[in-house]
């Protein structure tokens, strides 16, 4: 989710609202399938015009654009720089995490398919699970989580098989790799924030920490790379990249956050489970990417254990 996302939802509910929260209603049902319907378009969006923009010059430009947006919005309600200064440390290590996480989707994306990016990408619950396990006392997984975690990780071995008749074989599975690379950021960017003091700050603040750092460090390397001289801003590049900023970094996650202080995560999170379900569907549909044995049993059974793990 790009983004905070997710990752976000322990500090959503540690936030000292005052509003009760109650079960998923039918307006909620909506606005979570719509958002999980946004994050599915998310790596098709890249994917459709990495020809016309790199996937790393298009990260970058729509994490500075969105970083703009949301400082205006953090500006505006009241958030001045002493509050930024004082979660200043785990806020660099967020956005260091998430700077890795979508580093790794723009170059995975160069080597694999969206739809197998949609899948590897949403890992990430299962590498948080193990990480807080570990790490965070109270956090420690039952049996039923660990079996979640055993099948989570057969399923990788499944979907990342070699598959007869499918082309750029050893390409796609590098990508691939770089998926899961991309999810075990995402996973320790979870971690950070459940074991730092940004557990307790506002969402809007942690979610410019993330775009601002990743738009400062991916924006040059795209320079030096010559991604950024080598950009054909066509009519569907801009029309990618305003909806990628608009829709996905900013719109869709203060939506998350939105529905966060009013019902309960663990209900929410049932529907994250969409996202990488429609990623595959606009893959196979917009950019006719092949669907193998292997990737739908692999993906399948990688879901079901995610479902297991953060039920």
């Amino acid at each position: 989710m790009n983004d905070a996302r997710s990752s976000t939802a322990d500090s959503g509910n540690r936030a000292p609202f005052t509003q009760a929260r109650r079960t998923i209603d039918m307006p909620a049902s909506v606005l979570m399938t719509l958002f999980c319907l946004a994050l599915g378009l998310q790596q098709v969006a890249i994917k459709a015009v990495e020809t016309e923009v790199s996937p790393l010059a298009q990260i970058a430009l729509r994490s500075l654009m969105a970083a703009g947006l949301v400082g205006l919005l953090v500006y505006w309600r009241g958030v001045g720089l002493a509050d930024l200064r004082t979660h200043l440390v785990p806020g660099l290590l967020v956005g260091l995490g998430f700077t890795a996480e979508f580093a790794f989707v723009a170059l995975g994306l160069d080597y694999t398919l969206a739809s197998h990016m949609s899948v590897f990408l949403y890992t990430a619950p299962v590498f948080a699970a193990l990480g807080l396990h570990f790490l965070v006392p109270g956090e420690q997984l039952n049996r039923r989580q660990w079996w979640g975690i055993a099948q989570a990780f057969v399923g990788m071995a499944i979907a990342m098989a070699p598959a007869a008749g499918l082309k750029n074989v050893e390409a796609i599975v590098l990508g691939d790799a770089l998926g899961l690379l991309a999810g075990l950021a995402w996973a320790a960017t979870t971690l950070v924030l459940r074991s730092s003091s940004l557990s307790e700050a506002p969402a809007e603040q942690t979610l410019c920490y993330q775009l601002s750092v990743a738009g400062l460090l991916l924006l040059p390397a795209a320079v030096w790379l010559g991604d950024v001289a080598d950009m054909q801003l066509t009519p569907l590049a801009m029309l990618s990249l305003s909806f990628q900023t608009l829709v996905i970094s900013f719109g869709a996650l203060l939506l998350w956050f939105a529905l966060l202080r009013r019902y309960w995560a663990s209900q929410l999170g049932v529907f994250s489970f969409l996202s990488p379900v429609f990623g595959v569907l606009f893959g196979v549909v917009l950019l006719n990417e092949p669907l193998t044995a292997n990737f739908v049993i692999g993906g399948g059974v990688i879901l079901c254990g995610i479902v297991l793990v953060t039920r």
